[in-house]
């Protein structure tokens, strides 16, 4: 069987045993760690995969084909394969295969004004149901901030908004643009804790709604706008610019649009901080089922693509900080979250809705653990001295910001 072969050059550390659908049973590893029994429910299932592992897998197990005998899951089946391979691929096959997905990717993330709001739609606007089952009480899909151990997914992920607002250095009266708002977490704790005016696009009528609700029920609707638009149309300045969990969904085809849109958008002292997804390994291609199933024209940007566009741009890099294991982590609370409240998510959706969710979740989990997954925050400027020589402010308006210094509207930009 193609799929066992593959096994066999991949699994060297570990404990897998696979059933096929005649009974038969191999086991892959040392023998190290958990366990781990997968059973193949088809006679072709294992061919598919091992001809295609990258989307295979994760449609065999989305439709039952495959499946993962207790008390693993398929969380300890893919922290296993994802450990072994790190960042390399399953063989020289694959690897060619990968160049040339990559050598189409600007294709394939092709996101022009009006698909990119389609594709938007594809995965933001679910049944806002769902969301709920495995988000903090704000929404806050995106990395959140591990800043001390025990953290609680909601502090981590207030600490992260205050982490970011540090960072922007955001005095009373600027106006603020969050460019792919979300539910609107974010611009309604800037609003809130700095006195700023925000401005949150959204591609997401699904968030748009409750964003504006959020504002109505906090009594910001006359501090924070939010509205249905793409950040290409804007034609507004902006004092600050943030941008969390977007750059993703850009495609890299439309890098430099994204930072000259930036350097447009921003005044001549505005500061932006962009907030994404990141690889360490260079530039590559979207897993082919993330494509498929879960973001659409999305891809995840190395350093260096990021960094040349934007010294192309105009625009300075003023701080660079890469956090590893945050996602992860972030993502650990996430699976747990919506296992516990599975049934509910089948009685929105249905059973292969959950297996293609929490294959999502456990993938992306093993991936930040694993591949080289971490996530970038990019401060950018128009101005070299737009932002004080050191980085001792960020770490004390941080703390004013939290509460522990001073008043939490001490954001000066004085010393």
């Amino acid at each position: 069987m193609i799929f066992s072969a593959l096994l066999g050059q991949i699994v060297k550390r570990g404990s897998v045993t696979i059933i096929s659908a005649d009974g038969s049973a191999k086991t892959f590893g040392d023998g190290s760690g958990q366990p781990v029994t997968v059973r193949l429910h088809d006679r072709t299932v294992g061919y598919e995969i091992g001809l295609n592992p990258y989307l295979k897998l994760g449609e065999a197990y989305m439709d039952g084909r495959l499946t993962v005998d207790r008390p693993a899951t398929i969380y300890e089946f893919l922290d296993i394969l994802t450990a072994n391979l790190g960042t390399d691929f399953a063989g020289p096959v694959f690897r060619a295969y990968g160049a040339l997905r990559r050598m189409k990717r600007r294709f394939d993330q092709r996101n022009p004004i009006g698909k990119a709001q389609k594709n938007v739609a594809h995965h933001y606007d679910l049944d806002g149901g769902i969301y709920d089952l495995f988000l903090d009480r704000d929404k806050q899909y995106s990395c959140a901030y591990f800043q001390h151990p025990g953290m609680t997914l909601e502090e981590a992920q207030l600490a992260k908004k205050l982490h970011i607002a540090a960072k922007l250095r955001i005095e009373p009266g600027m106006r603020v643009l969050d460019i792919g708002c979300g539910w609107g977490g974010m611009a309604l704790t800037l609003a809130e804790e700095t006195g700023a005016e925000v401005v949150g696009v959204t591609l997401s009528r699904e968030q748009l709604k409750v964003a504006q609700r959020r504002a109505e029920e906090r009594g910001l609707s006359g501090q924070v706008e939010f509205r249905l638009q793409d950040y290409r149309t804007l034609k507004e300045n902006f004092d600050r610019i943030v941008s969390v969990g977007m750059f993703e969904h850009v495609g890299v085809g439309h890098f430099a649009e994204y930072f000259s849109r930036v350097h447009h958008l921003l005044t001549q002292d505005g500061v932006a901080l962009i907030h994404t997804i990141g690889r360490l390994d260079g530039p590559g291609a979207t897993n082919p089922w993330i494509a498929k199933y879960i973001f659409p024209g999305g891809y995840i940007p190395a350093l260096s693509e990021m960094s040349a566009s934007v010294e192309r741009s105009g625009l300075f890099m003023t701080d660079v900080e890469i956090l590893r294991l945050h996602y992860a982590e972030t993502l650990r609370e996430w699976r747990h979250r919506f296992m516990e409240r599975r049934e509910t998510a089948a009685r929105i959706y249905d059973e292969r809705f959950c297996r293609m969710w929490e294959f999502y979740l456990a993938g992306s989990e093993t991936s930040f653990r694993n591949e080289g997954m971490v996530v970038f925050q990019m401060q950018i400027a128009k101005q070299i001295d737009a932002l004080p020589m050191t980085r001792d402010y960020m770490l004390e308006d941080e703390r004013s910001l939290a509460g522990f210094d001073a008043p939490p509207q001490r954001l000066m930009a004085g010393d």
